[in-house]
């Protein structure tokens, strides 16, 4: 994802943004931080995060909780070292007595690059809604850039 460097065209943040997809679906929580600058800035939810150890320890926190993880990130918008991006995943929780319960989060970030094409600063803001398997979409075996995603949900 670094080799992507500023100024962005839209090929290049439109490679940026799926290279993001890709590497957060590994759910590999160092392999993610190695995008980010050492000193990256996060703002995830309500929470204010520094550095790339910080970033390794929330992601590792949250995938031990968002289980079954899929996620697609989209183009939203982009400047020179700026790009915004709509997303959607989907993860389960286990339930004591209930058993897997589904969610899909819907949100937005908005991303900014040093020149290196590492993330130095992420700011997300996402909400979650409950929803049952019937109303997953990307279930195992499926790719997620392959799922249409219907204008209500944009």
């Amino acid at each position: 994802m670094a080799g992507i460097l500023p100024p962005f065209t839209a090929p290049s943040a439109h490679s940026k943004v799926k290279a993001a997809q890709n590497l957060w679906n590994t759910r590999d929580p160092q392999k993610v931080a190695l995008a980010y600058t050492p000193d990256s800035i996060w703002r995830n939810r309500a929470t204010f995060l520094r550095g790339t150890a910080e970033i390794t320890e929330f992601l590792s926190e949250k995938w031990k909780h968002e289980n079954g993880y899929r996620l697609r990130k989209e183009l939203f918008s982009f400047s020179d070292d700026k790009i915004a991006v709509q997303f959607w995943y989907e993860y389960f929780v286990e339930v004591e007595d209930e058993g897997r319960k589904w969610y899909r989060c819907y949100g937005l970030e908005d991303w900014t690059f040093a020149q290196d094409g590492k993330m130095r600063k992420r700011m997300m803001s996402g909400n979650d809604v409950e929803i049952v398997e019937e109303e997953r979409w990307f279930k195992d075996g499926v790719d997620v850039d392959d799922v249409k995603i219907g204008e209500e949900h944009w």
